[in-house]
């Protein structure tokens, strides 16, 4: 909220809250930003321009309209960086504020504002998160020795990073095999971003994976949930649900479970951005349906050699035109490993 070219309050939207019954909700911290902003901003707002980085939204859910805030406030200009895609909105929080007498100017910022928002505009737009397929391997590719020593391959440094990684996505997915060879934790252990550490999502097809796995076992600490099957037994989706966890069935498939309709099952528990961390199995299946949007890849300065665990199995691919269209973004040093992010080229 800005008054006479200064700056009076600020809030940074955040889609990663969940409600009670673990059940996420990103929208709702969005517009309760742009609420809190004004209330702290007080009286100072009335006929100040206001800066968002999405169209305030002009319906009721869970709180009120942001539209309706601001006018409710008196300011006098809403600058909004892009349109808000969502059907409810979609023009309408800007007429809203038209209507009432404020100036508004969309458009400003629009590339990095969409980049900001891009997990929730493709949740809104093809009920789908925002993957990111996110690898830490060595410098040829592979995540573990052939015995499965993979702790670690690489630096402290790029542990610290992928943690951060976590703290910025609304869940973190992994396949059974990998829950039940590493035991992960799967959460956020940066001093003061323990409280961002994402949902935990497990692909368990049969929910055959060991209640007292850590995953499973600390369900009701950090929210945890498992893609399984319809056919999965009764009996053990009730033992995992006393234990805190959310099942989320999907129809079975040759691989287990049909991991499209698991991802739109996330986005429809409001899931934006997801983080996938493994293995390579999980990898494969994503790349070759065409559901990873970015990836990043921590390459370490060491080599496991041809009898090495892959990142990622056979892709049968027989021409080098059928290779996944990759466009690196960035390519930076982080500790004593390298980090290459990546956009997909779907």
């Amino acid at each position: 909220v800005v008054q006479a070219e200064a700056i009076i309050e600020t809030r940074v939207q955040n889609f990663m809250h969940w409600l009670s019954n673990r059940e996420i909700v990103p929208t709702i911290v969005r517009y309760q930003q742009d609420a809190e902003a004004l209330r702290q901003a007080g009286p100072r707002a009335r006929g100040a321009s206001a800066y968002v980085s999405l169209e305030p939204c002009a319906h009721h859910g869970h709180t009120p309209p942001c539209a309706e805030a601001l006018i409710k406030a008196g300011v006098g200009r809403v600058v909004a960086a892009c349109v808000d895609p969502d059907p409810r909105v979609s023009g309408q929080g800007l007429a809203m504020l038209r209507n009432a007498g404020i100036k508004t100017e969309v458009g400003v910022c629009e590339a990095a504002a969409q980049s900001l928002n891009a997990g929730f505009i493709k949740r809104v737009t093809e009920g789908l998160p925002l993957v990111t397929l996110k690898l830490a391997t060595s410098l040829d590719g592979r995540i573990a020795t052939a015995t499965g020593e993979s702790r670690w391959i690489t630096g402290e440094a790029a542990r610290r990073r992928g943690h951060l990684m976590r703290a910025t996505h609304d869940a973190i997915l992994i396949g059974r095999r990998t829950a039940e060879q590493d035991d992960p934790e799967l959460t956020c252990r940066l001093a003061g971003l323990e409280d961002r550490s994402p949902v935990r999502v497990v692909v368990d097809s049969a929910l055959s994976l060991s209640p007292a796995c850590r995953l499973y076992a600390t369900a009701r600490q950090t929210p945890t949930w498992a893609i399984a099957a319809a056919d999965a037994e009764p009996a053990r989706v009730e033992t995992l649900s006393e234990l805190g966890m959310e099942i989320v069935m999907t129809p079975r498939s040759a691989a287990g479970v049909d991991l499209g309709e698991g991802l739109r099952a996330l986005a429809g528990r409001g899931v934006t951005r997801l983080l996938v961390e493994g293995g390579a199995r999980i990898a494969t299946t994503l790349l070759q349906a065409e559901l990873v949007d970015r990836l990043a890849w921590f390459r370490a300065s060491r080599l496991l050699g041809a009898d090495g665990r892959a990142a990622i199995e056979s892709l049968a691919l027989d021409r080098l035109a059928d290779t996944p269209a990759l466009l690196r973004l960035t390519n930076e040093v982080v500790g004593e490993d390298m980090l290459e992010t990546y956009l997909t080229g779907r």
